[in-house]
């Protein structure tokens, strides 16, 4: 039996979508296809340059498309605050929570959070609330946040959060991205009127893998990692799919997690099984708590009756 593919994507025509992060890898991957099939697409991009280079791209194989270059840094509070505030005035049916990194030496953004969980989970928190009018004026919005399968082995350290006494690089990457399952589970819980999604690309091939090894200066693990990739992840557009299908197809499931059917790891999207604490309430509510704390954006949502 044939799987989901971007084929399968309904016309899109007259829907606006912001994706994070889509100059490569997922992110580029999901605002082609969102293009392709005739949405709006702003693509929200921390490099001007690679940013710039997706949009080309997109634009040659899509000559139609309508697309919308604008930068975005998630690791800085400010720069979210200015990217929402020149998007937050038109109805956004669609806010694809893409970008990210991994397994990272010790880092701080902008703000002096530990760059994975500041980045990865602190500044889509940020950025979904404050385009939450933007959502909320859309006839059928829908965010989908990009998680993992290391969220199984993740552990949200509320007396660490920072990595302030004890960082290891996986255990933050971990962490960060149970916070982006957690996130999207909560805010299916909390918001009306507005589907919530998460989805992981199994092991797809993108430059996530590489980027720690060479900011460590360690070219054996570079090299290593990107024979990985080569040799045994699936294609960046393969990966691509669950986040494609957690977007647009009708049966999705407020508060599900869409994967690769093989094992999670790799093949076509379905919904997939997700680690039982991460449905939590009690966790979903202290994070969010946590989370407004630390961003200052506090969401403007009608409670779910």
């Amino acid at each position: 039996m044939p799987g989901w593919t971007a084929d399968d994507i309904s016309d899109l025509r007259g829907r606006r979508a912001i994706v994070t992060g889509a100059n490569s890898g997922l992110g580029y991957h999901t605002a082609l296809q969102l293009a392709r099939h005739g949405a709006e697409v702003v693509l929200a991009c921390r490099s001007a340059e690679r940013g710039r280079a997706a949009r080309d791209r997109i634009a040659a194989a899509v000559p139609d498309g309508d697309l919308v270059l604008d930068s975005l840094d998630l690791a800085d509070l400010a720069s979210v605050r200015e990217f929402a505030g020149r998007h937050a005035g038109r109805p956004l049916d669609l806010l694809v929570n893409n970008a990210g990194v991994m397994a990272l030496p010790h880092r701080t953004t902008a703000d002096g959070f530990e760059m994975q969980f500041g980045t990865n989970h602190l500044g889509h928190f940020a950025l979904t609330g404050l385009l939450m009018p933007a959502l909320r004026a859309a006839s059928a919005p829908r965010v989908v946040t990009l998680t993992s399968g290391f969220a199984w082995t993740g552990r949200l350290r509320f007396d660490d959060l920072q990595g302030e006494r004890r960082y290891q690089k996986w255990g933050a990457y971990a962490q960060a991205k149970l916070a982006n399952l957690v996130f999207a589970k909560e805010l299916a819980r909390r918001a009306a009127g507005l589907t919530s999604v998460a989805a992981h690309p199994g092991f797809a091939a993108t430059n996530l893998q590489q980027a720690g090894p060479r900011m460590q200066g360690s070219k054996l693990m570079e090299r290593a990692t990107g024979f990985g990739n080569l040799v045994i992840a699936q294609s960046a557009a393969m990966g691509a799919l669950p986040s494609l299908y957690a977007a647009t197809a009708p049966d999705v499931q407020d508060g599900a997690c869409y994967g690769p059917r093989l094992f999670q790891y790799r093949g076509s999207p379905v919904k997939v099984a997700t680690p039982p604490k991460a449905a939590r309430p009690e966790l979903g509510r202290r994070l969010w708590q946590v989370s407004e704390d630390l961003t200052g954006v506090i969401y403007e949502i009608p409670a779910r009756g």
